[in-house]
């Protein structure tokens, strides 16, 4: 006698739609900044906002969480991430460690095509504004895209999708902490950095292309971190 393999029955298209729609606007609210580090996201209090199942809301925030951008605590639901200059100096040394790595692999694998979206991709960041009047103090949102593209298609060359899935990871938790952040080095030569990266990473000098991320995450790391007592 054969047994029937029993299997969990698929969401149905409404629900995905709807918790995909949950996801966008508490993943697009997060990175806004109108929850403040350490709020409560309610379950509850969501799914009367957004007219949608608990059960909705519930995918919505685990997506969220696997994001880094909310922590699920025990026995307390689910939280923004509660910002620290420790928490962003361990995000910081992650993309220290990996990124330089990555960028080394994507120098010396990326093909015709890769140097041509580098290019690309470096063009658009910087014709892009970096501030905008309507967007207060913080990056603009175009520039800030142009930004995670920039950084995000110098790594592609690398052929590593596992790789760049962990990048994207710690991209989102840097770009939440950058939020949090004011704004210390107004002087630092951002464009200057991100041409120096381009012109290494085309002329295929992986140790020259290493060395100017990891010189650029440092001074990102340092411009961010919080004087002694402030």
């Amino acid at each position: 006698m054969t047994q029937t393999a029993h299997t969990s029955p698929s969401p149905s298209p409404g629900k995905q739609m709807l918790s995909e729609q949950v996801y966008a606007h508490l993943r697009n609210a997060i990175m806004r900044g109108d929850y403040a580090p350490g709020d409560a996201l309610k379950p509850q209090d969501l799914a009367k906002e957004q007219g949608v199942s608990l059960a909705v809301v519930r995918e919505a925030l685990v997506r969220v969480v696997g994001e880094g951008l909310a922590d699920r605590l025990p026995n307390r639901g689910f939280a923004v991430p509660a910002f620290s200059d420790r928490r962003w100096q361990e995000i910081a040394e992650a993309r220290r460690t990996v990124e330089p790595v990555v960028l080394r692999m994507s120098v010396e694998r990326g093909d015709v095509d890769w140097e041509a979206r580098v290019r690309a991709a470096h063009h658009r960041l910087a014709r892009t504004p970096a501030h905008m009047p309507e967007e207060g103090e913080h990056y603009s949102s175009a520039w800030s895209e142009a930004h995670r593209l920039f950084h995000r298609t110098l790594l592609e060359g690398c052929g590593n999708p596992v790789l760049l899935e962990t990048f994207d990871r710690m991209w989102t938790a840097s770009e939440l902490a950058r939020r949090w952040s004011a704004h210390r080095n107004p002087d630092r030569d951002a464009a200057g950095e991100h041409r120096r990266l381009e012109e290494a990473a085309l002329a295929r000098d992986a140790d020259a292309a290493a060395e100017v991320l990891t010189r650029h995450l440092t001074l990102t790391a340092a411009a961010l971190q919080r004087p002694e007592g402030a």
